[in-house]
């Protein structure tokens, strides 16, 4: 319980860092992700406004293709240099890839748990309402490649009736119903 506290609060400082920033901008993001890879390493935020979305060099059919997009972001990984502290954290644990499967399972979902668990301190302190209403944002927890824990975790982080998590669950989440 202490590793996830601790890398709970080193995220939580951490991106609010990062959020706090990046929103500095005045844009208005639909869209802000807190992305990983399949072992749960560290972390990068990652975020779409409507004016990056306008200014991207897509037309109408590509920008329908990036919109939800973490990669092609031109904030992917904003400020990654912030995030060391939970870097080395991470790092300080035995490897992921090494454990059992029984391992793994636990050690995984502690760390996304964290993550999922500092991005929720973050919404509560409303910062996701900087520049835009929180209701007009999806905010994510995801793991990439994508799997449908990804859409469970957003059921819990946005309100299920917005219409911009309704777009999202339309448009890019992976479907519970083939789990």
């Amino acid at each position: 319980m202490e590793f996830h506290n601790k890398l709970t609060n080193e995220l939580y400082n951490a991106v609010k860092m990062i959020l706090m920033d990046l929103f500095t901008n005045k844009e208005h993001y639909y869209y802000v992700t807190l992305v990983t890879d399949g072992g749960a390493h560290t972390p990068c935020i990652s975020a779409w406004s409507y004016e990056a979305l306008c200014q991207s060099n897509a037309n109408k059919k590509e920008q329908a293709v990036v919109k939800w997009y973490y990669a092609d972001s031109p904030y992917c990984c904003w400020q990654q240099e912030k995030l060391e502290k939970a870097d080395r954290l991470l790092l300080s644990r035995k490897n992921i890839w090494e454990l059992d499967a029984e391992g793994f399972g636990k050690e995984h979902t502690l760390r996304l748990k964290a993550m999922e668990k500092a991005v929720k301190r973050l919404d509560e302190e409303r910062i996701f309402g900087i520049n835009q209403n929180r209701s007009d944002v999806v905010v994510l927890v995801e793991v990439m490649p994508p799997d449908y824990t990804n859409t469970k975790r957003a059921y819990r982080m946005n309100c299920a009736n917005s219409k911009v998590f309704t777009e999202w669950l339309k448009e890019a989440a992976e479907p519970l119903e083939d789990y």
